[in-house]
């Protein structure tokens, strides 16, 4: 590594379609536990952390910023800055964005920028292709990293360098699309294309340049985003007037894709980019019969064959099946072909065109103070499970249409009514008139479980009447 810390940069968004119904609009893939423990995205701050790298700074949406935090709180590591996109502008200008804010403070400042949904099976591999990537960045090169493809995969772009692959830096010549099948057979057997893995490795200072050079439309309206950005509960929220003028473009079409002199370091340490289901069924590890499970789920007589079920209560059984994919959330089951995978932005935009909420929005809903999920629905009543993280709270706050019956099943919560409060703890209920003023607190060191029962009219999330919240929402 270089004499000085680099500063990992880490893009936080996604329409969470590829991995459909486990990844959704309001909950994307690399929040969730797909290969383990612990969330792709824990995993890729943990892959940049600790010596040799400063605390990273996150780019990421509004309805994400309190996921990410608690996150990253859970694995230890606080971040230096968490930038607020007011709405999605795709990586260029949310990468300037990072690099601006760096730049305020160290111009030279190493940054490593990186999605923060992909797999690194060899970690130690993976940082060691840093440490060469940042000997040269430190010299004002931009360096990319290309993988060694051991398949003819058309779900990546690719990476056309100058000669095979050695060991140290390689010139790039050019970028490719992601190839048809027969493309990608001939790239992987002439041997002088990688896979892109979508990071890149650079002084802060040389990037900027490189923008302005490139990508000039993208530097004022950015700029003035980073500039009259607002601080909010420690977050920074860029500013949406500013940014709205900023192109929709990558950092790919922007800048690297018009940058005569970028070198790439080659990796073959077990990435991916879990871009897809089959994606996800190679890095599960299938066994000799090619099948891959997850949860209650059992194969008999399936070959090549992921079967995951993701809801408690839940068994999922596949029987005599081959080259299929089956995933079972509580709200939602997909079965499709292995050779489909690339196809579930139709069967999204389906159910879409019906109305229906499992399009976007994840069984359980994730909040600032915790999450809840409905767990039965019908005329005038509704019944929720919710889940209050250690010391959080909720809104002081009334409904007009709804009255609401808890029991608690697990810690202790502080409950207050019309101005008086109490204790309770597990097996304890109480009742929330209609209009009542009310909040909810965990007051405890463990998570504070209730069930909710609803009853009323109306039963939306919006009939919320606000007095006091601790989370900066009206």
């Amino acid at each position: 590594m270089t004499s000085h810390p680099m500063t990992p940069i880490l893009l936080c968004g996604g329409s969470g379609t590829r991995l459909w119904p486990l990844s959704r609009q309001s909950y994307p893939k690399q929040f969730s536990p797909l290969l383990g423990q612990e969330s792709l995205f824990q995993t890729s701050v943990l892959r940049l952390a600790g010596p040799g790298f400063n605390p990273p700074v996150i780019v990421t949406g509004n309805d994400f910023r309190f996921i990410v935090t608690q996150q990253m709180d859970e694995i230890g590591v606080p971040p230096a800055a968490v930038l607020l996109e007011p709405v999605p502008r795709n990586t260029g200008p949310a990468i300037l964005a990072a690099l601006l804010h760096v730049a305020a403070s160290d111009p030279g400042a190493l940054v490593l920028i990186a999605p923060s949904d992909h797999v690194v099976a060899d970690v130690a591999g993976f940082r060691s292709a840093i440490a060469k990537a940042a000997m040269a960045a430190d010299q004002g090169a931009i360096v990319t990293f290309g993988i060694r493809p051991d398949r003819p995969e058309t779900g990546y772009g690719y990476l056309e360098l100058a000669d095979h692959a050695g060991e140290g830096a390689v010139p790039l010549v050019r970028f490719v699309e992601k190839p048809d099948r027969d493309t990608a057979r001939a790239m992987l057997s002439e041997g002088r294309y990688l896979w892109n893995a979508g990071l890149f490795l650079a002084r802060a200072d040389r990037l900027i340049a490189a923008y302005r050079t490139h990508a000039p439309d993208l530097i004022a309206p950015v700029t003035r985003a980073v500039l009259e950005a607002r601080t909010d509960l420690g977050f920074l929220r860029l500013d949406p007037t500013a940014w709205a003028t900023a192109p929709d473009i990558s950092i790919d079409f922007a800048v690297m894709e018009r940058c005569a002199e970028l070198s790439v370091i080659p990796f073959d340490g077990g990435w991916s980019d879990l871009g897809g289901w089959e994606t996800v069924w190679r890095a599960m590890g299938p066994d000799a019969a090619g099948v891959a499970t997850s949860g209650p789920a059992a194969a008999i007589d399936c070959t090549d064959t992921l079967l995951r079920a993701e809801g408690e209560g839940q068994v999922l059984i596949g029987l005599g099946l081959d080259k299929m994919i089956a995933v079972a959330m509580p709200d939602a089951v997909l079965v499709a072909p292995m050779d489909r995978a690339q196809d579930l932005r139709r069967a999204v935009a389906h159910l879409k065109t019906q109305g229906a909420s499992q399009a976007t929005t994840f069984p359980k809903d994730h909040r600032p103070w915790g999450w809840f999920e409905s767990l039965a629905l019908g005329p005038r009543f509704q019944v929720k499970r919710i889940h209050v993280n250690p010391g959080a709270s909720l809104s002081l706050q009334s409904h007009h249409h709804r009255a609401e019956h808890w029991v608690v099943v697990q810690g202790t919560a502080r409950v207050t009514v019309d101005g008086e409060t109490r204790l309770m703890s597990e097996n304890n209920a109480i009742y929330i008139p209609l209009g009542a003023t009310h909040r909810l607190e965990n007051p405890g060191k463990l998570p504070m479980v209730l069930i909710e029962v609803q009853t009323g009219a109306y039963l939306g999330e919006d009939d919320i009447v606000r007095y006091e919240d601790g989370y900066g929402r009206g």
